[in-house]
This record gives structure tokens, C-alpha cells and sequence, in this order.
């Protein structure tokens, strides 16, 4: 039988890369002007050959079947969810992650250069948000595992008050209070998988017209069933209007009632670079344990995220996330391994593009980011507060507009009808909400390829697409024609 290689390449690996250089170029050039959204893609049942095609013919191919399916979330004008884009250094550092193929593990012993560059760039990391570095921290695939993470810690310090071993022994119904006003749904979903489950939660009142703890209705919250351990969750910038809860206050709290104090601070965490905002974050560098995306306002490529937690309650994470049943991991007391400090034992070195990217725009070129989102924010409230149809539904606090159509507020069929016609444009994605009991359209800016012209761009949009379903409708309502 003839000899044939284990891997049927028929390409050498110079070219693969070459190719697939020219093909992320030219998919980058044409990415302003992507659709933001496509129709359902039609797919053939895909078919495994029984001999590989080889590389460039997989691309070929690839490009045949995808490449005109393919929607520009990184691109300036999607601005739904909170998605950011990929700027060039860390672009660069993804490729090199995924040429290097590192599992990072321990800070000594061979071959562990790459755990070693991960704390460096959580040096780097706490430097850029000014957080004390008594936060250990590390790289997870984004929200939701870093508030797992940190919730995951807060569970088993909550059992250590109650004299047990939660990460062994399991919680019991009701035996954690957590509470929250207007937690994200990551959240919520971490308490479902911790098994403290997603209905334990305890609404906490919020502030009127805002999305904020009330300070007062807390405190009412934390003097009832003494003794018991209780978890509180901060939000770090709400998703709806990026509202901030009183952290000066809730650290105040902390030390009369001793709870555990957990931030989300997904995208919000980035207003510390702006002189202006950072005061919403005073009190967050007391937190227990904080949750940060990158891939949103630090705009590296899916999936990254931090988790940090005190360094004081490292035997607890450890208890946390231990590797019991795997002794060639050695003393996880004794030899510091993110296996034992995290959920994921596998995991990319997702700290290059992070370190990359800091060391190449440093503190200056992130703040740029972040000031010229806000400014774009602000700058579409006025825009769609003098469109005559729209309407704020909140203050542009930050980087998020929340608005509704102005004479279809209460009419949540309406607000779905024009938000999928708005979409099928493929000119500018939003997501819909409900902002105090209306049906709301939001815009979330974070990414760093977004211009003036995007906003004006996306106006035109809405305004067309109202004015095509008012007119096919009893509605005739009046639009100002200058948007138009």
C-alpha cells in the first residue's frame, strides 16, 4: 500500500497564509459598508469529503458558500447588544494567540511563559482602569463566565459563613440571599448555573426614572433575616441607559452588614479612563470581585473577558475551582495555576491581543475610544430628538441611547414591525428593550470605526422605513422632511 501523509495538504503553509492575509484585508476594506443584517441563510446539508480538498480549495470554497452571508457586526453601524470591533493590534495579536497555541497554567516551571505574559497584561489591565492590585484576575470568554467567576467565589465565601463547603457539599434552597436591582441577564444566568438558582433573586427597588439601587430600600433589605450570608450586585453601567449604582454607598453598606459586593462593570468599567466619568465608579476598587468584557470598549476580537477577585479569598477560589482528582497538577496552594483559579482548564492565550493592544494605544489611545463613543452618543440623542418621530426614553448618559417612536410608545407590535424593517435595510442593527414599561430601540456605541456620517446615515434609515410603514398603514403622521 503506498505511503500517504497523514494530512492531505496540498498547499504549502506560505501560501495558506498569504491567502488568508488578502482575504481578512479585503473582508476589513468592505467592512463599513457590510449589511448589518442578511436573510436567514438557505444552507445545502453540508457533506464531509472523504479526501480533503486541501487549504486554499477549503477557502475557495468557503468563500463560495459564506462570504455573502456574512453580516458586519465589527463593523461601524452595528449597534446592537454592545458590540465592539477589532482594532489592527489586536487583530494582529489574535493571529499570533492562535500561531503560538498556549494553554496558560503556572506561573513557574517550563514551557509557562504564557501564564506569566497573562498576569502581566492583568498588570497592565488593573493600570489602565486605576484598580489596586490586590485583585488577582484572569481571561475568560466574556461576561457571563467572568460573573461566574466572581459569583462562583461570592458562593463559597457565603457557605464558609454558614460552615460549609458549597464547592463540595452543594447549596441548599434559600440558604444565600442575593440581591440586585437591575441586574444583566449574564448575571441572572450565573445564579442559574452556580445552583443558587435564577429565581432566588431579590429585586431591589431602583431610584425613580433610573436604573439604579435605592440606597434606602436596600438597606431595609439587608436589616431583615440577620445572619444571613447575602451577595449584592452592582451594576457598573446598565445595558438599557449605562446607569451606575452608588458604589460609595453600597461600600458603606458593606462594612455595617458585611456582604459580598460583586460589580458587572461589562463596558461600563471603561468610563474610569474619562476624567468626567470615572467619579460613577468611586467605591468599585472595594468591590469583592468585578466582571469587565474586553471585546466590547477595549474592542479586541471574541472572545475575552476578566474576572477579578481579591486576592484574600484566594483559598476560597481555589476551593472554588480545584482541580481535586488531578494530583499531576501538583499542591494548587502552593503551585499557583489559572486551572485552579477559573472555570475553564483549556483556554487561548486570550491576554496577547489584550497585551498587545495596551502596549500599542496605551491609556491615551483607549480614552480616545471611549470619549469619541460618548461624544457620538450624545451627538445621536440630539439627532433623534429632532427627528419629529423618535423619542428619548432616557438621558445619553454614557454610550447608550434608549429611545422609542414617539406616537407608537405604548404599541409594542409597531416598535417589533419597524424595528425588523429597520434591520432587513441591513444599513444600521439596534435591539429592542423595554425602558420603563415602554417598548424601546437601543443604540450602544463602543466600537472604534464609528463616524459622524453613521449617525446621520442611520436617521436617514429609520426615517425611510418609518415613512414606508406610515404610509402603508391609516397612520399619516407627519415626518420632517429634512431627515429624508
Amino acid at each position: 500500500m503506498p505511503s500517504t501523509p497523514y494530512l492531505p495538504e496540498h498547499d504549502s503553509l506560505d501560501q495558506l497564509l498569504d491567502a488568508a492575509r488578502a482575504y481578512c484585508g479585503q473582508f476589513l476594506a468592505d467592512l463599513p459598508e457590510l449589511p448589518t443584517s442578511r436573510p436567514d441563510p438557505q444552507l445545502q446539508p453540508a457533506q464531509l469529503p472523504e479526501i480533503g480538498i486541501g487549504g486554499l480549495a477549503a477557502l475557495a470554497e468557503f468563500d463560495a458558500q459564506f462570504r455573502n452571508l456574512l453580516v458586519g457586526s465589527a463593523g461601524p453601524r452595528y449597534w446592537g447588544f454592545v458590540t465592539g470591533g477589532t482594532t489592527p493590534t489586536s487583530i494582529v495579536g489574535d493571529w499570533l494567540t492562535t500561531v503560538f497555541d498556549q494553554n496558560p497554567k503556572g506561573l513557574t516551571g517550563p514551557g509557562d511563559l504564557s501564564a506569566n505574559i497573562e498576569a502581566q497584561s492583568l498588570a497592565l489591565f488593573r493600570q489602565l482602569l486605576n484598580l489596586p492590585d490586590d485583585f488577582m484576575g484572569g481571561f475568560v470568554t466574556g461576561a457571563t463566565m467572568a460573573n461566574f467567576t466572581g459569583l462562583a467565589v461570592a458562593r463559597q465565601w457565603a457557605g464558609q459563613q454558614l460552615g460549609c463547603d458549597v464547592a463540595r457539599e452543594g447549596v441548599r434552597p434559600g440558604q444565600i440571599r442575593v440581591l440586585a436591582a437591575v441586574p444583566h441577564s449574564s448575571a441572572i444566568k450565573s445564579l442559574a448555573m452556580l445552583g443558587l438558582g435564577s429565581t432566588s433573586l431579590e429585586n431591589v427597588r431602583s431610584l425613580p426614572d433610573r436604573e439604579a439601587i435605592d440606597i434606602t430600600h436596600l438597606t431595609e433589605l439587608l436589616n431583615q433575616q440577620p445572619g444571613q450570608p447575602v451577595i449584592v450586585m452592582a451594576s457598573g453601567g446598565t445595558v438599557n441607559t449605562v446607569d451606575f449604582d452608588d458604589l460609595t454607598a453600597l461600600v458603606a453598606l458593606k462594612k455595617q452588614f458585611g456582604f459580598w459586593l460583586h460589580v458587572d462593570a461589562a463596558f461600563g468599567g471603561f468610563v474610569a479612563l474619562v476624567p468626567s466619568l470615572a467619579p460613577r465608579l468611586a467605591g468599585w476598587e472595594w468591590a469583592d470581585s468585578i466582571a469587565i468584557d474586553n471585546h466590547k470598549w477595549l474592542n479586541v476580537p471574541y472572545d475575552s473577558a476578566v474576572w477579578l477577585v481579591r486576592s484574600v479569598y484566594a483559598v476560597l477560589q481555589v476551593q472554588t475551582f480545584q482541580n481535586t482528582n488531578a494530583p499531576y497538577l501538583g499542591d494548587p496552594m502552593t503551585n499557583f495555576s489559572y486551572l485552579n483559579m477559573g472555570p475553564e482548564n483549556s483556554r487561548r492565550l486570550r491576554a496577547l491581543p489584550v497585551w498587545l493592544s495596551l502596549i500599542g494605544y496605551g491609556r491615551t489611545g483607549f480614552r480616545v475610544i471611549v470619549e469619541r463613543s460618548v461624544a457620538l452618543a450624545t451627538e445621536f440623542g440630539q439627532l433623534i430628538a429632532k427627528s419629529g418621530f423618535l423619542q428619548l426614553e432616557a438621558p445619553v448618559r454614557v454610550n447608550v441611547v434608549c429611545f422609542s417612536l414617539r406616537h407608537h410608545r405604548t404599541d409594542a407590535t409597531w416598535l417589533a414591525t419597524f424595528q425588523t424593517a429597520l434591520n432587513a435595510e441591513g444599513q444600521v442593527y439596534l435591539t429592542p428593550t423595554v425602558y420603563n414599561g415602554v417598548s424601546c430601540l437601543r443604540a450602544a456605541f463602543v466600537n472604534w470605526r464609528t463616524q459622524t456620517e453613521d449617525l446621520h446615515r442611520a436617521i436617514r434609515t429609520m426615517t425611510t422605513v418609518y415613512q414606508q410603514l406610515t404610509e402603508a398603514g391609516t397612520d399619516n403622521l407627519r415626518i420632517d422632511r429634512h431627515f429624508l
